[in-house]
């Protein structure tokens, strides 16, 4: 069991701390706990492939002192083994319009559907926030993983950029009226 902490630096709106559960995962703050696996994900090339590469270390330091009760960010913990096997964050109002769901997962529980799982689950969930409509989610469209996972819960192209140096796709939901 982990015991969740929070960053006393900031300040949690109203909708949060939240949980969320699947059938097979539990979404939930991030804790101290959680930071090894977390801190994996920041450092693992192939995680990484796709969003500029693994996190320098003095960078990994202030995330590890920044993340634990951060508002939106959700350790996935898997039901079975009680692991945090990803990362998914939702930023409430983001500078795209409304929430932007991202997500990161260790590759050895890649394959079995349980980001798009932990994904369909958070995109939902920000669809109820405070000007949750449309969610945004951003990959670099080279990365075909994310765009299938992004298009199979339902989310649809809307717009190419370059952002970091690389061609990124910008998905939404569908505008509810």
């Amino acid at each position: 069991m982990c015991r969740v902490t929070s960053n006393p630096a900031v300040q949690a709106p109203p909708w949060w701390p939240a949980r969320l559960e699947t059938a097979r995962l539990t979404m939930r703050p991030v804790a101290a706990d959680d930071l090894p696996s977390i801190e994996r994900l920041w450092r693992d090339e192939r995680v990484r492939q796709f969003l500029g590469g693994p996190v320098p270390e003095e960078k990994i330091a202030l995330r590890r002192h920044h993340l634990p009760g951060v508002p939106g960010a959700f350790a996935t913990e898997d039901h079975a083994t009680g692991a945090c096997i990803g990362l998914v964050t939702v930023e409430p109002g983001s500078p795209r319009g409304g929430p932007e769901v991202s997500y990161t997962f260790l590759p050895e529980w890649w394959g079995r559907g349980l980001a798009r799982e932990a994904v369909a689950a958070a995109v939902q969930w920000a669809r109820e926030l405070p000007g949750g409509n449309p969610v945004v989610a951003v990959t670099q469209s080279a990365n075909t993983s994310s765009r299938r996972l992004l298009e199979a819960i339902g989310l649809s192209a809307d717009y190419e950029m370059v952002e970091y140096g690389e061609p990124q796709t910008v998905y939404v939901t569908e505008h509810r009226s």
